[in-house]
């Protein structure tokens, strides 16, 4: 495959080129997990692989916990199902706990710490109640965790993460709280080690493919070792994509800031910013202002793809808009 051929592929599988799904959800179930620590260039994200998408619909799918947001795969939010959660966890969260163990001691945060806090967490969570970060630091403290500094309080909630014991709740305005992990996320048959491991790289060959061995590896954060043999498990045909699709209904997109079409490959021409592209290929950046879109581009376009950059530009006020 040359180099058109990959970028129209992964265009295709990533859903971006045309697209049937219908909702936020079956998105992320498509691409297995949403990188999403920016919560709006994360939903803007899922409503570009969309047939259609509103802001609104986006958003009330996240509230009703449809889709969770939780630490998983690396050091950061993911966008993810709610019966994904608890094998991809099992899964990725000993590798993450491992890259966050220098911030752990740095804040003196050790085992018998996280049994306290995740006590505290579980008892102020109980009942099906909905905190935030603000009032979950305050518990924290009247029980004698020390939660004032910002960042050990991240490192404090991060592990509960991992440990699956907190997840996102409903967002109260534009507050995000935290909810109980066993009361949002129902209950899932739990997948051996090389289950999930086959699992995991279907989705993600199929989703993100054509792909290498360490794009892979940067993408779910599993040791090479691991995701070797993930590849053997899932077998030759899974991971390997020769399909060369023809329909195209979005020739530019205006890509949020990591956008799994640049953040899941280790090797990438985009940057992690907010990207124009054209047929695959970054053309330039872009930015919202107030109500207007401004449009940086690298090269001189041609009246086609002036017109595609302008439909794309459209299809993202839409969205905003509503």
């Amino acid at each position: 495959m040359n180099t058109s051929d990959v970028l129209r592929q992964r265009l295709h599988n990533q859903k971006l080129s045309s697209s049937e799904i219908e909702n936020p959800a079956d998105v992320v179930r498509w691409l297995g997990a949403v990188q999403a620590q920016d919560y709006g260039a994360a939903k803007w994200a899922l409503a570009l692989r969309m047939r259609n998408a509103t802001h609104a619909q986006v958003e009330e799918a996240f509230n009703e916990g449809r889709i969770i947001r939780t630490h998983l795969l690396r050091p950061t939010w993911h966008f993810v199902v709610p019966e994904d959660v608890r094998w991809l966890l099992e899964l990725t969260a000993p590798q993450v706990n491992r890259r966050s163990g220098s911030g752990y001691r740095m804040f003196e945060l050790d085992g018998a710490v996280f049994k306290r806090s995740n006590k505290v967490l579980t008892n102020a969570l109980r009942g099906g109640k909905h905190l935030t970060r603000a009032a979950l630091k305050a518990a924290l403290n009247k029980s004698g965790v020390a939660a004032d500094n910002g960042v050990r309080l991240a490192h404090i909630m991060l592990r509960a993460e991992l440990d699956g014991v907190v997840c996102s709740g409903p967002r109260i305005g534009k507050q995000f709280t935290y909810a109980l992990l066993e009361e949002r996320v129902p209950p899932a048959k739990p997948l051996s080690r090389d289950e999930a491991l086959a699992k995991l790289t279907r989705r993600y060959f199929r989703s993100h493919g054509p792909a290498t061995l360490q794009d892979f590896v940067w993408w779910s954060g599993l040791t090479v070792a691991d995701a070797r043999r993930g590849i053997e498990l899932a077998g030759e045909k899974e991971t390997r994509i020769t399909q060369i699709p023809n329909r195209i209904v979005h020739r530019s997109h205006l890509l949020p800031a990591f956008d799994e079409y640049f953040v899941a490959y280790k090797a990438r021409e985009g940057g992690l910013g907010p990207t124009v592209i054209i047929d695959g290929k970054a053309v330039g950046t872009w930015k919202r202002d107030s109500t207007t879109i401004s449009v940086n581009v690298s090269r001189s376009l041609n009246k086609s793809e002036h017109r595609a950059v302008a439909k794309a530009t459209d299809r993202y006020l839409e969205f905003t808009k509503q």
